[in-house]
């Protein structure tokens, strides 16, 4: 078993359904992914709409792609997020989060050891996910999971999530391999992309809280 309690992010919701069941499931954060080329794409004023369904609950998450100031300021018009993923240099990351004043996870792409964060970047953690597979038109979100023995004895400098390829049958042995302090799923809850199911997004975090 697992000591201590694992984090759980369900990401790329969008739908009532699938926002219920987050937030039913005690999930620890709900991500709205911003970029346009993914199936789990959400505008602005749909987020806020599915937002609206349940104050409090689960930190929302804003995921975006090498994004400029003004296409998350849009974002942050209409609703609110508590925290910033992105896809993108360490320095434009630090920057977007001085700018916004708000905790910024950068997404990193992993193959091998060497490409672990070595030290903090200036951010508040990290998503280590495996490198997106060649002709991949995303950086992520590509149901690719990575080695996660890398991960064992990895000194993290900050917070992180691992992510990529996992589901409520992988979850635990992930857990088990890379010691992670949390997890973020998005297509291993999927009928097909970009449409969660309530009973996978449920089993999924069940899994997770069954492993503490």
């Amino acid at each position: 078993m697992i000591l201590g309690k694992t984090q759980a992010k369900i990401c790329g919701v969008n739908s009532a359904a699938a926002f219920d069941a987050v937030v039913e499931s005690a999930a620890d954060y709900l991500g709205f992914v911003f970029f346009e080329r993914s199936p789990r794409f959400v505008t602005p004023a749909k987020a806020s709409l599915l937002s609206a369904r349940h104050e409090g609950g689960p930190k929302r998450v804003g995921l975006f792609v090498e994004p400029r100031a003004e296409t998350i300021q849009r974002v942050l018009d209409e609703v609110q997020l508590d925290f910033l993923q992105l896809y993108g240099s360490p320095d434009m990351c630090a920057a977007l989060r001085v700018h916004f004043g708000l905790p910024v996870w950068r997404a990193v792409g992993v193959s091998a050891k060497s490409e672990l964060p070595a030290d903090g970047q200036g951010l508040d953690g990290f998503v280590i996910e495996a490198k997106p597979p060649a002709g991949a038109t995303r950086p992520g979100g590509n149901a690719v999971a990575m080695e996660w023995g890398l991960l064992a004895d990895w000194r993290a400098p900050k917070f992180w999530l691992l992510g990529g390829g996992l589901t409520p049958e992988n979850v635990v042995q992930a857990m088990l391999q890379s010691h992670a302090p949390a997890v973020d799923v998005s297509s291993g809850v999927e009928t097909a992309p970009g449409e969660k199911s309530p009973a996978l997004i449920r089993d999924f975090i069940a899994r997770v809280r069954s492993a503490e």
